[in-house]
C-alpha cells in the first residue's frame, strides 16, 4: 500500500525539476522575487513607522500646546473679544491646582541680538520654566544640564543651547562654561541639546533656539506674559480632563467661560499621534498588499508547474488509485511538492532581502533630514510572521488545486491517456 514519505516527496520534486528545469527555475525565481518585494516593502514601511514615531516624540510625548487667544462668549457680564494672556505666576498655580499632571511649562519667545567675539546674529531666545526640558525632550549632551529651579529662583544668567545654534556661535569649540552676549548681557552656557529628529514644532526648531530661565527673561526684557503653555498629563487618556481643569482654573482667575474654545488655540499631540498611527498602519497594509500581489504572481507559476506535473503523472496516479490508494495519498505529495517550491523560493527571497537591507543600513544619510525621517528598512518579528503566513498560504493553495484535480482522475480513463 502506498504511503507518502518525505524522502519520496523530495524524489518526486527532484525528478520533476530535472524534467522541467527551466520552468522550475523560473517558478522558484518568481517566488524569490515576490518574497523580496514583500519583505522590502514591509521593511520600508516598518522603518518609516519607527522613524516617524521617534520624530513625533522628539518634541515630547502626550503634550498639549496652547496659544492664548480671545474670548468668543460673554461671561458674567463681560463682553466677548477680550484677550486672555496668562502670566508666569500661572504656571505655579496650574501645578498646584491640577491633579494627574506631570508638569506644565510656560514659554516667552523673542528675537534678540546674540554676540560672541566677531560673531553677531539675531536669534530666537525663549524664556522657559525649569520643567520645560523634561517634557519637551531637551536632553543635554554629556557634561551639561538643563535649567533647574534654582536658576529660575535666582534669575541666573545661564543658557541652554540647541545643538545647531551652539555650533553657529562657538564653532568646533566646547560651549560648556563659556560666555556669550544676549542684548548686551553676558550669559554662561550650562548645556547643549543632544541632536534629535523632530517631525513637528510649534515655534521654530529646538536646535536653533536658546533657552534661558523665564524669570531672567522677565528681568531683562520686562515681559511676563506667556506666549505658550505646554501641558503633559500622567496618562494620555487624562488629557481631556487636564485641559478642562486648566480652563476651570484660569477661567476663574481671568473671567471667561471655561467652555469657550477660542480662548486658547490647542494642539493636542495625543490626538495627532492617533491619526499618525492610523495613517502609518494604513501605509503598511497598502505596501503589504502590493508585496502580496507580487508574491501571488509567483504562486500562479507554482500552480502552473504543478498542473503540468499532474498531467505528466496521470497514468501513474490512475494506477495507484486503481490499486486502492486513498485520496489523501494522491493529494498529499502534490501539495507538499508545491509547498516545497514555494518555500525554496521564499528562502532565496529572504536571503536576498536580508542582504539588501544590510547594505542599505550601512549607507550613511549624513545630515539629510528627509532620509533620516524615512528611516532605515527594518525587519521585525511581525513582518517575518506575516511573510511566512503568506508564503505558506500561497504554497498550499498552489498545490491544492492541482492535487484536487489529480484526485478526481478516473482510473479507467487513464489507460487510454497519452
Amino acid at each position: 500500500m502506498y504511503k507518502p514519505r518525505p524522502g519520496l516527496v523530495l524524489h518526486l520534486f527532484l525528478s520533476s525539476s530535472r524534467v522541467q528545469k527551466k520552468r522550475a527555475f523560473l517558478t522558484v525565481a518568481s517566488i524569490a522575487w515576490g518574497t523580496l518585494a514583500l519583505l522590502l516593502l514591509l521593511a520600508f514601511g516598518e522603518g518609516l513607522k519607527i522613524s516617524i514615531f521617534t520624530a513625533s516624540h522628539g518634541m515630547g510625548s502626550n503634550l498639549a500646546v496652547l496659544w492664548p487667544g480671545t474670548t468668543s462668549l460673554t461671561w458674567q457680564g463681560l463682553p466677548a473679544g477680550r484677550p486672555i494672556q496668562p502670566r508666569i505666576e500661572d504656571v505655579a498655580l496650574l501645578r498646584e491646582r491640577i491633579p494627574n499632571l506631570v508638569d506644565v511649562s510656560g514659554e516667552i519667545h523673542q528675537w534678540n541680538t546674540v554676540t560672541r567675539g566677531d560673531i553677531t546674529s539675531s536669534e530666537r531666545i525663549k524664556g522657559v520654566t525649569h520643567g520645560f526640558g523634561e517634557i519637551r525632550n531637551h536632553i543635554p549632551a554629556p557634561g551639561g544640564r538643563f535649567l533647574n529651579p534654582m536658576d529660575e529662583q535666582l534669575r541666573r544668567r545661564v543658557a541652554f543651547l540647541g545643538n545647531k545654534i551652539a555650533e553657529k556661535i562657538f564653532g568646533k569649540e566646547n560651549p560648556l562654561g563659556q560666555q556669550f552676549i544676549i542684548d548686551k548681557v553676558p550669559y554662561t552656557v550650562i548645556g547643549v541639546m543632544m541632536p534629535k529628529v523632530t517631525m513637528g514644532n510649534y515655534n521654530g526648531m529646538d536646535e536653533d533656539q536658546i533657552a534661558i530661565p523665564i524669570t531672567t527673561f522677565k528681568a531683562q526684557f520686562g515681559n511676563e506674559k506667556l506666549g505658550i503653555l505646554v501641558v503633559k498629563p500622567e496618562q494620555p487618556e487624562q488629557m481631556d480632563f487636564v485641559l478642562k481643569e486648566m480652563n476651570n482654573v484660569l477661567g476663574a482667575k481671568y473671567g471667561y467661560n471655561p467652555e469657550d474654545k477660542r480662548v486658547f488655540g490647542t494642539w493636542n499631540t495625543v490626538e495627532t499621534f492617533k491619526v499618525t498611527r492610523n495613517m502609518l498602519t494604513g501605509i503598511q497594509i497598502f505596501l503589504g498588499i502590493i508585496g502580496a500581489l507580487t508574491l501571488i504572481i509567483g504562486g500562479v507559476g507554482v500552480a502552473n508547474i504543478m498542473y503540468a506535473v499532474v498531467k505528466e503523472r496521470t497514468k501513474e496516479i490512475g494506477i495507484k488509485m486503481a490499486l486502492g490508494a486513498r485520496r489523501s495519498w494522491i493529494t498529499g505529495p502534490i501539495v507538499l511538492e508545491g509547498l516545497l517550491y514555494t518555500l525554496l523560493g521564499g528562502a532565496v527571497g529572504i536571503l536576498m532581502a536580508v542582504a539588501v537591507i544590510f547594505i542599505l543600513d550601512r549607507i550613511p544619510t549624513g545630515n539629510n533630514e528627509a532620509l533620516n525621517l524615512l528611516g532605515k528598512p527594518t525587519l521585525s518579528l511581525s513582518i517575518g510572521l506575516v511573510s511566512a503566513a503568506i508564503l505558506g498560504l500561497i504554497g498550499i493553495t498552489a498545490g491544492y488545486f492541482p492535487a484536487r484535480r489529480a484526485a478526481s482522475i478516473n482510473p479507467a480513463e487513464t489507460l487510454h491517456y497519452e
